[in-house]
């Protein structure tokens, strides 16, 4: 699986102007319901996390999870992406992707339909935490190494 902090994080192109104005509105308010569930999700599991700002390859944040032994890193921009753009990859991290904006985040004046954003937040997030204790997971999660794993490696 690929390092969220060493691999180069795709960076969308959008297949037309009006698809990045659109990602230009949603991108911060989907990072703020992304931590704000987060950190609901966090208080009410038994995982613990820390986030750790980072700026390459593209700046920002990931959030290392922790529960006992297990350890896992999600990169926050790729579950914005994720949110925001129709069929956003997330298993092949090495292709820049071409996105389009899932158009039902927006209202016919372009403004977030905030309860929709909510729900596909609240959608991605669940099957996120389900997946953490499953052998496979997503592109955008990262296993971190146990004690065992690094002791094995000297």
């Amino acid at each position: 699986m690929v390092s969220p902090l060493t691999h180069d994080a795709m960076k969308p192109t959008f297949k037309t102007a009006q698809a990045w104005e659109q990602a230009q509105t949603l991108m911060q308010p989907t990072l703020i319901r992304v931590v704000d569930h987060l950190r609901q999700r966090l208080e009410a599991s038994d995982w613990q996390g820390d986030y750790q700002k980072i700026e390459e390859p593209l700046p920002g944040f990931v959030l290392h999870l922790t529960r006992g032994e297990k350890r896992h890193v999600l990169k926050l921009w790729d579950l914005c992406f994720q949110v925001c753009f129709v069929d956003y990859p997330t298993t092949d991290l090495d292709v820049d992707p071409v996105v389009d904006v899932d158009s039902q985040l927006l209202d016919g004046t372009g403004d977030v339909e905030w309860e929709i954003l909510d729900q596909k937040v609240r959608q991605l997030l669940a099957r996120l935490f389900a997946s953490l204790d499953e052998e496979v997971k997503p592109a955008f999660v990262e296993s971190a190494p146990t004690a065992d794993d690094r002791e094995s490696e000297l």
